[in-house]
């Protein structure tokens, strides 16, 4: 009788050890992928900068600052890290401008805005590796027996990975 009580406890305490551990890693993914957003916001702020020191050398459609400025509103909106991604990819192809436009490569804004958003770039790729580590992590020990018991009995889901949409396809004729 004993015996079976005293399992009963150890069961019991194991449960809540998983529990609590699963928890724990749930919020890590839930705070990496909040880094992912913070550096995404901050570098979608120095967007207008940059948006206005080109349009100071480059003389063509406005098309471009209307698709960025749109895609950057829909992102702080929806907080969805694809349209995030959109961004960059948008935010890259002005930058890429700087080559065809010589005054503009000279220029001390133009650079310095060119070197906070590389070095922007360079966060969000750390902030999304420790994502999908934290992610790995999660998924492991949801899945993992026994505590894959006691994940599905508290409906613990596996995370997605952060895999940016290499099918969008941003051509902006500059």
């Amino acid at each position: 009788m004993y015996i079976i009580i005293f399992i009963i406890i150890l069961i019991l305490i194991y449960s809540i050890y998983q529990y609590n551990h699963f928890i724990d890693l749930h919020k890590k993914v839930e705070r990496s992928k909040s880094g992912i957003d913070i550096y995404l916001t901050q570098r979608f702020d120095l967007i207008p900068n940059l948006v206005e020191c080109v349009k100071q050398y480059a003389d063509y459609e406005n098309d471009i600052f209307v698709t960025i400025t749109e895609a950057r509103s829909k992102y702080l909106q929806t907080k969805n890290l694809k349209d995030g991604e959109l961004v960059n990819k948008q935010c890259n192809t002005i930058l890429l401008q700087g080559e065809n436009y010589p005054n503009l490569k000279a220029d001390e804004q133009f650079i310095y805005l060119q070197k906070s958003l590389t070095k922007m770039e360079n966060q969000l790729q750390a902030a999304r590796r420790i994502y999908n580590i934290d992610v790995t992590n999660y998924n492991t020990a949801i899945s993992t027996f026994p505590a894959s018991l006691i994940s599905s009995i508290f409906h613990f889901k596996e995370e997605p990975f952060f895999e940016p949409d290499t099918n969008v396809d941003v051509n902006i004729n500059l």
